[in-house]
């Protein structure tokens, strides 16, 4: 007898884009939209909207999965907050997901690279980086530790591609490598993950999901414990 699909969530607000995608058995449901300083206020609204179109009420998911960076900080902060709020309302477990982890995701689906260097923009003259290997190392591309650096420290392995956000502002000062993509850490990337997370243990209660910063955390905004707030009594 086949297994039985999850039900997950899954969003993204580590950079200016939100994501959000919700998957039912074989039917997925998705968003992609405007971030950055929105997404405190439009992303429990969209994740709300789109379980309602799934049929699914936020007890029955298997687990809520969500970048948790590295990223913008109010990002983080935001995707991080509600995500935990909504799992100690339903009690549902938590599956985090390194946002360049997704971005390469979506470089390999997208396009087919197999070895990619994942790079989203850390403004402040910076990058974060890390490198997956899909052919090496199977759907998750290993365990590479993300690093903040200058453009140019950038170093990108002969053959490999180069993927993410960060071409516009520092396009020239980048290694050139053969091939570049645009890419995102969405919240569908997300899900194609998702089952080998599962499969690894990588879930976790609620009060053990974290951001993953790369740079010093600073204090949560108002905006954000509002979202804590909203994001616990709507799971009650």
């Amino acid at each position: 007898m086949p297994l039985a699909l999850p039900k997950l969530l899954a969003f993204d607000t580590s950079t200016e884009h939100l994501s959000v995608a919700v998957l039912h058995g074989d039917r997925l449901l998705a968003h992609n939209g405007v971030g950055g300083a929105q997404a405190s206020t439009t992303l429990l609204p969209l994740i709300l909207q789109l379980l309602g179109d799934a049929g699914l009420a936020l007890s029955e998911l298997d687990a809520i999965v969500f970048g948790r960076g590295p990223g913008s900080f109010t990002g983080l902060r935001t995707a991080c907050s509600v995500a935990q709020g909504l799992a100690f309302g339903a009690k549902v477990p938590l599956l985090p997901v390194d946002t360049l982890l997704a971005v390469a995701e979506e470089a390999r689906h997208a396009f087919g690279a197999q070895q990619v260097v994942a790079v989203l923009d850390a403004r402040m003259d910076q990058i974060y980086a890390a490198r997956y290997d899909f052919a090496a190392n199977g759907p998750l591309g290993g365990d590479d530790e993300p690093l903040l650096l200058s453009p140019e420290d950038l170093e990108v392995p002969a053959g490999w591609a180069l993927a993410g956000n960060a071409f516009a502002a520092y396009g020239l000062r980048l290694a050139p490598p053969a091939t570049r993509h645009e890419a995102l850490p969405t919240a569908t990337a997300m899900l194609r993950l998702a089952p080998a997370l599962l499969a690894a243990g990588r879930t976790v209660p609620a009060a053990q999901a974290w951001p993953l910063y790369v740079r010093d955390k600073v204090a949560q905004t108002t905006e954000e414990r509002a979202a804590i707030k909203a994001a616990a009594a709507a799971a009650n």
